[in-house]
């Protein structure tokens, strides 16, 4: 789970361009993503690997993703946690894939205003749909079109040592 965490006051525009920028460099990795919005500020990109690894090996790719995105983009992102050093970037939150670290799930219903869900979205929603864009009303409707994540389980990529 890459978790994009944005800035206090940062652009949804920004937002989804960090979204894009992840996707790309999963796409040069020839890794499958998944999308969903978190009912919050951000969006989560979810790769599913069949659990080849342990926690330590999960975790390192994903904070060499972050710190690879840190390195390409240092104006655009920070694999650093501490708001105080975000300064009009976005996290790449690599530390859910530690052991007993936590992420909103699916379809998770959001204690914020208008009851927001963490909602499963095709990649050609990005642009139409906010972090913060669906709520409990429109999750539901939701459940009667096409599942966003089709293929999801069925998805049999490893990952590779290196």
């Amino acid at each position: 789970v890459f978790d994009l965490d944005p800035d206090t006051g940062m652009g949804l525009d920004q937002v989804r361009k960090g979204v894009k920028d992840v996707k790309s460099v999963l796409d040069d990795l020839s890794l499958t993503a998944f999308l969903k919005t978190t009912g919050g500020k951000g969006y989560h990109i979810v790769v599913p690997f069949k659990p080849t690894g342990g926690w330590e090996a999960f975790k390192g790719f994903a904070q060499n993703i972050a710190r690879l995105m840190e390195t390409k983009w240092p104006d655009r992102y920070t694999s650093n946690s501490r708001k105080n050093k975000r300064h009009g970037r976005i996290y790449i939150d690599w530390q859910r894939n530690i052991r007993g670290a936590t992420s909103v799930s699916p379809y998770s219903l959001r204690n914020r205003k208008m009851a927001t869900v963490s909602m499963p979205i095709r990649w050609d929603e990005l642009d139409v749909v906010a972090p913060d864009g669906i709520t409990v009303v429109e999750a539901l409707e939701r459940m009667h079109l096409e599942d966003p994540w089709d293929g999801y389980f069925s998805t049999s990529q490893t990952l590779k040592p290196g």
